[in-house]
């Protein structure tokens, strides 16, 4: 108590020689004086409210018989403090909570990058091209790339209804419980079954998952695929110069432990393309509609052509130019063309 009482006192002491100073001078310095004070302020957390009471205080120290309007101005302006320093602490303390916050979800952006593959494994005669892109910090999209050891390959796009730091956690259940999965068990309509079972006991019942799951042959040129509640693909025949929908029906991730998953079958052939997205693709807004099937028909159409990498770099662009740059949701696009 003491030792608090002698603290006020020294900043009241520094406080008049500073005032009394400035008053004398008007200089540079003496403000810079006053600029390192209030440093010395923090430091003892004196509040808004109390340096008006100290520059009064200090004021008809240094000013004897100062006029009553004059220090009854000051009761005013200490009323007015009083009020105005509860509501800056106020909006310290949210501003410092929304800083924790921003710093978490940058944490579970970061988080999430990680989880992602880090490079395209490499099929031959499999030309492979894929683009992730978040609508905001954090993405509800998850895609999966791996090869087997019998050289098959597994391709997974996944859509976490749901957002933020619960989003990304999911995320990270989805990949390592796949990761655990035997190579036997990446047969399309048996990995959606397990991975099912792993959803439906670990998530809220608020939250789901929509998935694609496929399996390239790259032998016999093959590709199996199911699907759990996720926005059909498109598959290109090249004979046809076509696209059709690549539908496969089935539950949502996480619904019911007892889903089974059927599975579908195609022969690719070369200059075949499978198209897997979210639904981030399909939903883009232009205007006041959303983008028609057809039209991103039209839009593979038109880069079929060009290696699969660029090709979905290049929708990406032409759709992310149509909506201002401005994505409403996340935006996921794979690409997989046999080439020989």
């Amino acid at each position: 108590m003491i030792e608090a009482e002698s603290q006020d006192l020294t900043l009241q002491s520094e406080y008049k020689d500073l005032l009394r100073a400035f008053l004398e001078n008007k200089s540079e310095q003496d403000l810079y004086d006053a600029q390192q004070y209030s440093k010395r302020l923090l430091e003892n957390q004196i509040s808004p409210e109390e340096m008006v009471s100290l520059h009064c205080a200090v004021l008809e120290e240094i000013f004897e018989g100062l006029p009553i309007e004059i220090t009854e101005s000051f009761s005013f302006l200490l009323e007015v403090m009083i009020g105005y320093g509860l509501a800056y602490r106020e909006h310290q303390s949210l501003r410092d909570k929304q800083l924790e916050l921003e710093m978490q979800i940058d944490v579970a952006a970061n988080m999430q990058q990680t989880l992602l593959p880090k490079k395209i494994p490499q099929i031959p005669g499999v030309d492979i091209g894929v683009i992730s892109v978040p609508a905001g910090k954090m993405s509800g999209d998850y895609y999966y790339c791996v090869k087997n050891e019998s050289g098959h390959f597994g391709v997974a796009i996944a859509d976490i209804i749901g957002k933020g730091i619960p989003a990304a956690m999911c995320m990270s259940m989805i990949k390592y419980a796949i990761d655990s999965m035997p190579s036997y068990s990446l047969e399309p309509g048996v990995l959606l079954k397990n991975l099912n079972r792993v959803v439906e006991q670990n998530i809220d019942p608020s939250m789901f998952i929509t998935m694609m799951y496929g399996s390239y042959d790259a032998v016999n040129h093959t590709f199996v695929y199911s699907g759990a509640g996720h926005e059909p693909g498109f598959y290109f025949n090249a004979s046809e110069g076509k696209f059709r929908d690549l539908y496969a029906k089935g539950l949502v991730l996480g619904v019911s432990n007892k889903t089974n998953f059927r599975e579908q079958k195609i022969k690719v052939s070369v200059g075949d393309a499978i198209v897997l997205l979210s639904d981030g693709v399909t939903e883009c807004r232009i205007g006041d509609r959303f983008i028609e099937r057809e039209e991103i028909n039209d839009l593979l159409i038109n880069y079929i052509d060009l290696p699969a990498q660029e090709m979905v770099e290049r929708v990406y662009d032409e759709l992310a130019q149509l909506q201002d740059f401005k994505l409403n949701d996340d935006f996921t696009l794979m690409v997989l063309r046999r080439q020989v």
